[in-house]
């Protein structure tokens, strides 16, 4: 890029040279009218920016404006050094406009909004403008909404694009978590060069390093930060200054570079990730192979693939339809070829719109296509290189082998008494005892899906109210997609089928026709727990004794979960909205699509897939990916406090410096007055003592990992034995 200035490169290299040179190269009249005087870096209330014109930043160094994206029209922030234009932030990534008229305005209620001719305006700084105020581009890349002092002084930053990232982190932008707000700071990578919506990869930080996932679940990690620098990434630490941040109010990873120089880090759709200097941190697809690159998480490929097995793009004879297509506009290549991966089925795939997007997947062998062949496609087709070219004796031998292999697999197997692998027989015997739904039946429970029926929405799908012909009402989960993680959510929900208990909810059977993936519950007609804790109405009509039977009957539910079924699970995933009430308000522990089997000897077994709810899950779960029982421990104590105080674990809006509640807890618990921590309307004749017993054991549930209880001895300490002190809790311990 710099090769073209001669000897001014590596000086333009350096600070805001290169930044400068083209701010001013871009004032110069060439046969057209000058812009420079037109160049301002904010707007003030009442006045625009149109679609044609740019903000630049004091310094030149970030340019602002509308672009143009396969017919779709965006506005996003770019280096004003950078010739191609790459943006570095889109503000309506996820809602595009089409055509080219409209505007970036900033009203006089100071509403910061894009106005276009296609339907409402986009805002910007929902609940964060004030009318006294000016929107800017800085010079660090982050545009503002501020408000001012009487003397146009800055008074205090209302909104800023840094709190809401795509897909490229630039000096002093955050990756984390704000503990008051609940804020989330993470990149998402465009879905492909030509559509910047949110795509198949995100960058996160955990508390102590960087994490890139697909499609949530781990695909690369970058080891510990430590001695300013990461396991798995080389950097060039004399520009780099990385800031690790963990405190009560906010975690978060951020780095700084020397004064002027130009840097940005980008997570692009194919997973990689690199910074502005080439440095490679993720090669794209470097963890698509099965091999264990450093940071690459560990994939368990189908019994079907091998590690050689990769997409090549080829001309095919193709004279029918793909075998399975899927028009979703959110899935793009990556995602595409991942799915086709993952299912041994599937010989080849592609997409299905002009702009890269959808998935369409072919089952049979295609023919390569030679010149002047009719019905060519190019189709990105799966194959090993060790197929090609392979002598049919070849072939034999490995037929033998394949063969005398299986029968060895067989003999071990038939040897084996271990209790793990009886539970893999049963885990299987499960899975086939479960009653399968038609797609008619379930579509005619629930009149096809309609709005009237559905009764819930979250990140797997839709739950939709039913009634089979016999009058039993049912809940339908509808899981969304076809992806890796939803499948491995159908498979987990379904282990559950024979695991008979009152506190449990009782799964009736599934649906899983074409793309479709169901389960059906039994109906239960008063919510869930998280409904009830939070509403101060319900709560009230609530009296002491079903308050009771709601604490034991989730501990009763849990230790038959890590001690008494037939397959031994962690749930992963407890939490007052996975905990459903019947007619009797009896608890039913619901949603096991996080749920894992573990043997009662085994250490503490780690997790790549962290999908836990924040602030339910102990931080052993974020820092070291432990898994096992006393992770739904820590939860259910979480929880305990959420019943008694009536409080949430993360507040929604929390714009005051009060401590959370596990601390707020544990200090009214040393001062002795836990009773302040509790909800008015629970209090009643003879529950103080009962309480502070609650308190007590839920104080026990998050304390360190080692020094927690077993489920067995909740139930016990619920009902009638005297808890011993508790320590400190665990989240003291991480900080």
């Amino acid at each position: 890029m710099y090769s073209s200035f001669g000897g001014f490169s590596s000086y333009l290299r350096m600070g805001q040279g290169l930044g400068f040179f083209f701010f001013i190269l871009s004032c110069v009249c060439l046969g057209g009218p000058c812009f420079c005087s037109a160049h301002t870096d904010s707007i003030k209330p009442g006045e625009g920016l149109q679609f044609s014109k740019l903000l630049v930043s004091a310094q030149g160094t970030f340019t602002l404006g509308f672009f143009i994206l396969d017919t779709r029209s965006y506005l996003g922030i770019w280096y004003t050094s950078d010739v191609n234009n790459k943006k570095v932030w889109v503000a309506n990534r996820d809602n595009p406009i089409s055509g080219t008229n409209a505007n970036l305005m900033l009203d006089g209620n100071g509403t910061l909004m894009i106005i276009h001719s296609g339907g409402d305006p986009i805002v910007l700084n929902s609940n964060q403008a004030s009318r006294n105020s000016i929107a800017t581009l800085l010079d660090s890349g982050n545009f503002v909404v501020s408000a001012l002092n009487s003397d146009g002084s800055v008074k205090q930053t209302l909104w800023e694009s840094f709190d809401d990232p795509t897909d490229t982190l630039l000096p002093g932008m955050k990756l984390g978590i704000n503990l008051k707000t609940g804020q989330n700071w993470s990149l998402a990578s465009w879905i492909n060069e030509q559509v910047p919506d949110p795509g198949t990869f995100t960058l996160e930080w955990n508390g102590t390093q960087l994490v890139i996932k697909r499609r949530g679940d781990i695909y690369w990690s970058s080891g510990i930060l430590k001695d300013r620098s990461f396991e798995f990434i080389q950097t060039h630490h004399n520009i780099y200054y990385f800031i690790s941040v963990c405190n009560d109010n906010e975690i978060y990873f951020s780095y700084s570079v020397q004064d002027g120089a130009i840097s940005k880090w980008v997570l692009n759709w194919r997973g990689g990730f690199f910074d502005t200097y080439g440095t490679l941190f993720v090669k794209e697809d470097m963890c698509d192979p099965y091999d264990k690159y450093p940071g690459c998480a560990v994939q368990e490929p189908p019994t079907c693939r091998t590690t050689d097995f990769q997409f090549m793009k080829q001309s095919v004879l193709n004279s029918g339809y793909p075998s399975l297509m899927n028009i979703d506009t959110s899935l793009g290549l990556s995602d595409c070829q991942a799915i086709c991966r993952n299912n041994c089925s599937c010989t080849a795939c592609n997409t299905v719109f002009t702009n890269e997007t959808g998935c369409q997947f072919w089952r049979d062998k295609l023919p390569r296509a030679r010149v002047g062949d009719a019905n060519q496609e190019e189709l990105y087709v799966l194959s090993s290189s060790k197929d090609i070219g392979k002598p049919w004796w070849i072939w034999i031998i490995i037929l033998v082998v394949v063969v005398f292999l299986f029968m060895l697999a067989v003999f071990c197997c038939s040897q084996r008494n271990s209790r793990g692998d009886g539970k893999k027989r049963e885990t299987a015997k499960d899975i086939d005892n479960v009653k399968e739904f038609s797609l008619v039946s379930v579509m005619a429970a629930t009149n096809n899906f309609s709005d009237e029926n559905k009764i819930g929405k979250g990140g797997f799908g839709s739950v939709y109210k039913g009634i089979l012909p016999g009058g039993q009402e049912i809940a339908v989960k509808r899981l969304s997609g076809v992806s890796t993680w939803g499948l491995d959510q159908f498979v987990n929900e379904r282990l559950i089928v024979n695991q008979q208990h009152r506190n449990l909810i009782r799964l009736l059977g599934y649906c899983s026709e074409g793309e479709e993936r169901m389960l059906i519950y039994e109906l239960l007609p008063n919510g869930n727990l998280e409904d009830l804790i939070f509403d101060p109405d319900r709560r009230k009509g609530l009296d002491w004794n079903t308050w009771c039977n709601i604490i034991k009957g989730i501990a009763q539910g849990l230790d038959y979960l890590h001690n008494h079924s037939r397959l031994n699970m962690v749930h992963g995933d407890l939490k007052a909205s996975n905990i459903l009430l019947d007619h009797d308000m009896n608890p039913k522990i619901s949603d096991f699509g996080t749920a894992r089997i573990f043997e009662r000897n085994e250490s503490e077994p780690q997790t790549s897939k962290l999908v836990g709810t924040f602030g339910y899950m102990p931080p052993e779960y974020f820092s070291e990916g432990w898994c096992s029982p006393k992770t739904d421990v820590y939860s259910f104590g979480v929880l305990m406090l959420e019943i008694v105080s009536g409080q949430r674990i993360i507040p929604p809006d929390c714009k005051d410096d009060n401590l959370s509640l596990i601390r707020n807890a544990w200090k009214l618990w040393g001062e002795g007055n836990s009773l302040k921590l509790v909800d008015p309307a629970m209090v009643g004749p003879h529950s103080t003592t009962q309480i502070v017993r609650w308190i007590r054991v839920a104080l026990l549930c998050i304390q360190k990992h080692e020094e927690r209880p077993t489920m067995s001895d909740v139930c016990s300490m619920l009902n009638r034995r005297d808890p011993p002190e508790p320590n400190p809790p665990a989240i003291f311990a991480l900080r």
